[in-house]
C-alpha cells in the first residue's frame, strides 16, 4: 500500500528529469545528484556535439525567485460551480472558465494538459506605469528559507524578498511575475503548439530576451506589428512625443517548425483537360521594366515571342522553362499561352500570414465597440480591448478545427469570444480555456465598470471575472441570433456555446487550515486535521484537485460507482474512495464489480486516507493484491492525504 501527501503538493511535472533518469540513470550519483560532467562526457563519446563555450542570456534581481515560484506547489486547490456547470448549455461543453491566479491555474493544469494545448494567446500588463501593474506575492519565505530552496546566499535572499514585498513595477518585478507563466505555459503546449504575446514598447525587448531563455532563440517565428490605433493622443505635451500606432505580438513556437494556414483568396475554374489533368489557358502577362537584374531574367525570347520594349515578363527564365518542360507552353495568335494546372496555383490563390495586421483587421477601438455591442452597455470600463478579428485571425492561421486554445490573461474574454465565431463560421470544434483573477473593481478608479457590474449584473462584490463570464454569455448568445438574421444561416446546433467555471481556493484557510499534516507520520488516535469538519461539498473539492492532477481533463466528469450502498467515483482506470463508512460489503462488492463488470478495470484505487480506519485500510490493501495476483492483473491500491 502506497502512501501519497497530495493534496498540498500539486506542481509541475518534472518530465526532464523523468528522460535524464530513464536514459542517463548512471549519471546520478546514489544521493541522487546530477553528474553533469559524466553527462557531457557521455554525450561527446556517443554524439557528434561541441558544447559551447560561451554563454548569453539575461539576469535580474528576481530570477532565482522566479524560477523557485515556477517549480513550487500550488496553495490552493481546485473548485467546481457545480450550479452553472450542470445548466444544460454547459454539462456537455469543453470550453473552461477558471477562476483564480493564473500561476495557480497554470500549476493546477500542468498534468492534466500537458502537452495538450496547441495555440496560447495572452494579453499580460504592459507596465506602463499607468496600468496598473505593481508585483505582489503573497507567498511567505524566510530569509534563509528563501536561501537554501533557490541556492543564493543569504543576502541575495534578503534582497529579493524586499522587492518582491515593496509593490514594485520595475523591469525585474515584470520578469519575476512574467517568468513562471510563460515556463508552465511551454510544458502545456504540443511540440507544433505556438505561443503569442502581446506587449507595447516598453517591454517588449526584455520580453524578447525572456521568451528566448524559455523557447529558444531558434523558435522565434517572428514580432508581428498590429496596428492598434488610428488616433493620436491628445495631450498639451503630445507634439514632443512619437505617437504609438502599433502594437507587437511576439510568435513563438514549442519546438517544431511548422506551416501555418493560410486565407483563400478564391476558387480558380480549371475548364479544360488532357491526359495530364485538368487546366486552365493562361496568357503570358507584360509589366513594366525594371533594372539591369530584371533585364537578365525577365526579358528574353519566349518561342521567338520578346516583350513590347520598356516592358518585362511577369514570369521569369526558370518559371517558363518549367512550362516549356512539361509541354505546357504554346504560341497561338502571337501570344504566349500558359497551361496553368491546380498544383501551380496553391500559392497565388492564398493570402500570407503576415507580420503587419493593419487597421483593417480591427483597432482597440474596435474591440471596445464590439465589448459594448456584446454586452449591450458601454459601462464595462475596458478602454483598451482586443478585437475578436485580430485574435481569430492568429486562431485561424496556427489551429486545426479541434484544437484547444488557452488564454491565461482573459481580460474581457475576447478569446474565447473568437474560438466561438471561428467555430461558427468554419464547423470547428476547437476549445478554448480561460483563466481571469477575480480584482476586484475599485468604485474609485472605474464607477461605471463597478456599476455595471454591481447594478446590471447583480453581484454583490464587482470583479473583472464577472465581466469576463458575462461577455462569453452573451457573445454565444448573439453569434446565433446573428446567424439566424442571416441570409443563409448554418446550422449551429452541434455548436458548443457554453462553458464550464472552476475557481482556486486556498488550501489553508477554512476547513483546510490544518490540513498540513504529512502522510508519513498519520496515526489515527492523533488528530491534527478534523476530517469531520468536511462536508460533501469539500470531498467534491479534493477530488477535482486530484483528478486534475492525475491528468483526468476538467472537463471530464467522474462517474459515480455504486458499491452495495458506498459511493465511489471512477474515469480511465482510476478509482476514488474518499466518503466515510467504507465497509467490507463494500469492498465485497468492489471486488465483485472489476470481476463481472468489463466496463470497470481500475488499474488504480485511491482512497482518502482521514476517512479511513487503518484495519479497513490494510484490509482494502490486502484484498485487492491478493485479487491482482489471482487474476494476473496490476491494481495498485494508494491511501492519499
Amino acid at each position: 500500500m502506497d502512501k501519497q501527501n497530495t493534496t498540498k503538493n500539486i506542481k509541475i511535472p518534472s518530465k526532464n528529469l523523468i528522460i535524464l533518469k530513464k536514459n542517463f540513470s548512471h549519471c546520478f550519483d546514489k544521493n541522487g545528484n546530477f553528474d553533469f560532467d559524466k553527462f557531457k562526457q557521455e554525450l561527446s563519446k556517443t554524439e557528434d556535439l561541441d558544447f559551447s563555450k560561451e554563454s548569453y542570456g539575461m539576469d535580474w534581481l528576481g530570477k532565482s525567485y522566479a524560477r523557485l515560484l515556477a517549480s513550487d506547489e500550488a496553495t490552493t486547490l481546485l473548485k467546481e460551480d457545480e450550479k452553472f456547470n450542470q445548466k444544460e448549455e454547459n454539462k456537455n461543453s469543453e470550453n473552461l472558465l477558471i477562476k483564480g491566479d493564473n500561476l495557480e491555474v497554470l500549476k493546477h493544469l500542468s498534468n492534466a494538459y500537458y502537452e495538450k494545448i496547441k495555440m496560447i494567446y495572452i494579453d499580460p500588463p504592459y507596465n506602463t506605469g499607468s496600468d496598473g501593474f505593481v508585483y505582489q506575492d503573497d507567498r511567505k519565505f524566510t530569509t534563509e528559507e528563501l536561501s537554501k530552496l533557490a541556492g543564493i546566499d543569504k543576502d541575495k535572499a534578503k534582497r529579493i524578498l524586499d522587492f518582491t514585498q515593496s509593490k514594485s513595477n520595475s523591469h525585474s518585478a515584470w520578469l519575476t511575475f512574467m517568468y513562471p507563466r510563460l515556463y508552465i505555459a511551454k510544458q502545456l503546449l504540443k511540440d507544433d503548439g505556438v505561443i503569442f504575446v502581446s506587449i507595447d514598447d516598453n517591454e517588449v525587448a526584455q520580453l524578447r530576451l525572456l521568451m528566448d531563455e524559455i523557447f529558444g532563440e531558434e523558435n522565434f517565428v517572428g514580432n508581428i506589428a498590429w496596428e492598434s490605433k488610428t488616433k493620436s493622443q491628445n495631450t498639451k505635451d503630445s507634439f514632443n512625443k512619437l505617437q504609438p500606432k502599433v502594437e507587437h505580438i511576439l510568435l513563438y513556437t514549442k519546438k517544431d517548425k511548422r506551416r501555418f494556414n493560410l486565407i483563400k483568396k478564391g476558387e480558380k475554374e480549371y475548364p479544360e483537360k488532357d491526359d495530364r489533368g485538368v487546366f486552365r489557358e493562361y496568357v503570358l502577362e507584360v509589366m513594366n521594366a525594371g533594372g539591369m537584374r530584371g533585364r537578365e531574367t525577365m526579358v528574353f525570347p519566349i518561342k521567338e515571342i520578346l516583350p513590347p520594349k520598356g516592358k518585362q515578363w511577369k514570369l521569369g527564365k526558370e518559371a517558363i522553362s518549367n512550362f516549356d518542360k512539361r509541354g505546357d507552353l504554346l504560341v497561338r495568335n502571337n501570344k504566349i499561352i500558359i497551361k496553368k494546372r491546380p498544383e501551380d496555383e496553391s500559392f497565388d490563390l492564398t493570402e500570407p500570414f503576415w507580420g503587419l495586421l493593419t487597421k483593417d483587421i480591427g483597432t482597440a477601438e474596435t474591440g471596445k465597440k464590439e465589448l459594448t455591442k456584446v454586452l449591450n452597455s458601454d459601462k464595462h470600463g475596458f478602454e483598451t480591448v482586443k478585437p475578436a478579428s485580430l485574435i481569430k485571425r492568429l486562431i485561424f492561421h496556427s489551429t486545426s478545427k479541434g484544437d484547444i486554445i488557452l488564454d491565461f490573461f482573459a481580460g474581457s474574454g475576447t478569446t474565447g469570444d473568437a474560438v466561438m465565431q471561428l467555430n461558427a463560421e468554419d464547423n470547428g470544434n476547437r476549445k478554448y480555456i480561460l483563466v481571469q483573477l477575480p480584482e476586484e473593481i475599485d468604485p474609485n478608479k472605474n464607477k461605471t465598470a463597478y456599476d455595471f457590474v454591481k447594478n446590471e449584473l447583480k453581484v454583490e462584490n464587482p470583479t473583472i471575472f464577472e465581466i469576463t463570464k458575462e461577455r462569453l454569455l452573451r457573445a454565444g448568445k448573439k453569434i446565433q441570433e446573428d446567424n439566424k438574421k442571416s441570409k443563409e444561416p448554418k446550422d449551429l446546433s452541434k455548436q458548443d456555446f457554453g462553458f464550464k467555471i472552476f475557481e482556486t481556493i486556498p488550501n489553508d484557510e477554512g476547513v483546510w487550515e490544518n490540513y498540513n499534516f504529512d502522510a508519513e507520520e498519520f496515526d489515527p488516535q492523533t488528530k491534527l486535521f478534523n476530517e469531520t469538519k468536511l462536508n460533501n461539498e469539500d470531498l467534491k473539492t479534493l477530488l477535482t484537485t486530484w483528478k486534475t492532477n492525475d491528468n483526468i481533463p476538467l472537463t471530464q466528469n467522474l462517474k459515480e460507482i455504486d458499491l452495495d450502498g458506498y459511493k465511489g467515483y471512477y474515469f480511465d482506470t482510476k478509482l476514488y474512495l474518499v466518503n466515510i463508512g467504507f465497509k467490507t460489503k463494500n469492498l465485497k462488492k468492489l471486488l465483485e464489480e472489476i470481476d463481472s463488470n468489463k466496463d470497470f478495470n481500475p488499474a488504480t484505487i485511491i482512497a482518502f486516507g482521514y476517512n479511513f480506519e487503518s484495519k479497513n485500510l490494510r484490509e482494502i490493501a490486502e484484498n485487492v493484491k491478493n485479487y491482482a495476483n489471482k487474476k494476473h492483473i496490476d491494481v495498485d491500491f494508494i491511501t492519499r492525504y
